[in-house]
């Protein structure tokens, strides 16, 4: 069966938290306080070593499977209008959030404005200080809406992708088979 990468991702959502509920059901069964005096039969709890250990590395070998499809289609599917893969596009998104962030900082400078130190209000200097933009505060403007509407443009075409595209994952089963 095919899947999107949505798709693939809440599947593997799925496979880790039943790994973590098999552990929990291990520890919780794999161990168990007795009483003195009380029948240890009537208190053990279900618990087939082999078979949980069989169960935990098939749910491993299908999260391999499924992270490792996932990866391929990253390292291969290429995102339209940018050119790059889907990889790319994951560094390239916080590469885009992180100067958006540095712009959106340089942009709300004023050209010049008093500089925000106590020091001449608790008795330290009368000194007033200024600081001044040493660039042109509507160029940044203008760059801080371009790598926005970038940033906008390439989170849609990669939730496209991944909602759309479809790719195989081998040897897995289906959510609700396992159980």
């Amino acid at each position: 069966m095919k899947h999107t990468s949505a798709e693939a991702n809440k599947l593997l959502k799925e496979k880790n938290e039943y790994l973590k509920r098999l552990q929990g059901r291990e520890y919780m069964t794999s161990r168990f306080t007795v009483a003195l005096g009380e029948d240890v039969e009537s208190v053990r709890p279900a618990y087939n070593y082999s078979e949980m250990q069989q169960e935990m590395d098939k749910v491993c070998g299908e999260i391999r499977r499924i992270k490792h499809a996932i990866s391929l289609f990253n390292a291969t599917t290429v995102i339209p209008g940018f050119n790059i893969t889907i990889d790319e596009m994951l560094v390239y998104i916080p590469q885009l959030n992180a100067r958006k962030g540095r712009l959106e900082a340089l942009s709300g400078l004023l050209p010049k404005q008093r500089k925000d130190d106590c020091s001449y209000r608790s008795g330290g200097s009368n000194l007033v200080e200024y600081v001044y933009a040493n660039y042109d505060i509507s160029l940044a403007e203008k760059d801080y809406k371009k790598v926005s509407r970038e940033l906008s443009k390439a989170q849609t075409a990669l939730d496209v992708v991944n909602n759309s595209e479809r790719f195989e994952i081998p040897g897995i089963e289906e959510p609700g088979e396992e159980e």
